[in-house]
């Protein structure tokens, strides 16, 4: 028989939409998009331990925004899987978040996606790759590419991904706000912003994805583009400053991660992603300065 391990911990990534294309409302509420994400070397680590009942804690930057019961989506991860083999979700779920927390970098998903890794291995469900990733989608819309990492192309309402090839390394810096922002909000603020406009159908940038393709910054800079960046300016006005100052301090390009508040910044390298890194710390428009290169693997047990 074998024996099942102590305990088991999986890091996931944070990432960072290189592109994010919205189409128009669904009847089911969600937007069609072409979300190309790029996972980003910022890390959470989940934890899972046999326990008398499903249990949450959490330590790390900003633990107490975490929700620590059954909503939070790493319990729902614990949960489902659990559900698909017939066993008591019986398990303590730790996590140590350094991604930051409803910043627009996917970290309660990652959470999520580490959770069923986590899970599955302390488990012995030998659940497959493609029941993960059903598991995943039905969590959320950024919870598969948490599980995979890398690049990829989400189509769909971002949860049907195509990997995508990368050819180097790209350097980032993310400046991180003070508060979150609501993701249901900024998108029904998109769509106020949009009134009766006609919205095309979203599609995937042909040059950003030879850019990466071919790891070339400046090509990169040139294609980053967040339909709704828009949104997340009108309802928190601030991050116009932001993305100035790491502009005007030599960045390649600026734009808002995802639904916000962060923001990133593209570097042409090591060095100037220091120095946009500082000159956004003593610009006193942002909480928070994180540095750090992409892409990133996905879930990882350690």
């Amino acid at each position: 028989m074998t024996r099942r391990p102590a305990s088991v911990t999986v890091r996931v990534p944070a990432k960072v939409n290189v592109q994010l294309a919205v189409g128009g409302p669904r009847p089911d509420g969600f937007h069609d998009l072409a979300n190309v994400f790029l996972a980003v070397g910022l890390y959470d680590e989940v934890t899972v331990a046999p326990a008398e009942e499903l249990r949450i804690t959490v330590a790390g930057p900003d633990a107490g925004q975490v929700p620590a019961d059954a909503s939070n989506l790493a319990a729902r991860a614990a949960v489902a899987l659990a559900a698909r083999h017939g066993l008591e979700p019986r398990v303590h779920i730790h996590i140590v978040k350094d991604i930051p927390v409803a910043g627009g970098m996917a970290g309660g998903s990652a959470d999520a996606a580490g959770a069923l890794v986590a899970c599955d291995a302390l488990w012995g469900t030998g659940a497959s790759r493609e029941e993960l990733l059903a598991i995943c989608a039905e969590l959320g819309s950024d919870v598969p590419f948490s599980l995979v990492g890398g690049a990829a192309l989400g189509r769909g309402r971002g949860e049907l991904l195509e990997p995508l090839e990368t050819g180097g390394t790209f350097h980032w810096v993310f400046a991180v706000a003070d508060g979150g922002l609501s993701t249901p909000e900024v998108y029904r603020e998109c769509d106020r912003l949009r009134g009766d406009t006609a919205v095309p159908e979203p599609e995937a940038s042909p040059a950003l994805i030879e850019a990466l393709r071919t790891g070339d910054a400046v090509a990169l800079a040139a294609s980053l583009a967040n339909d709704l960046q828009p949104a997340a300016l009108s309802l928190r006005p601030s991050l116009a400053a932001t993305l100035a100052a790491g502009t005007e301090a030599g960045a390649l390009a600026a734009l808002v991660s995802g639904s916000g508040p962060t923001t990133a910044f593209l570097a042409k390298d090591a060095e100037s992603a220091q120095a946009v890194a500082g000159a956004l710390a003593a610009s006193g428009t942002c909480r928070a300065v994180r540095v750090t290169t992409g892409p990133a693997q996905g879930a990882t047990l350690l």
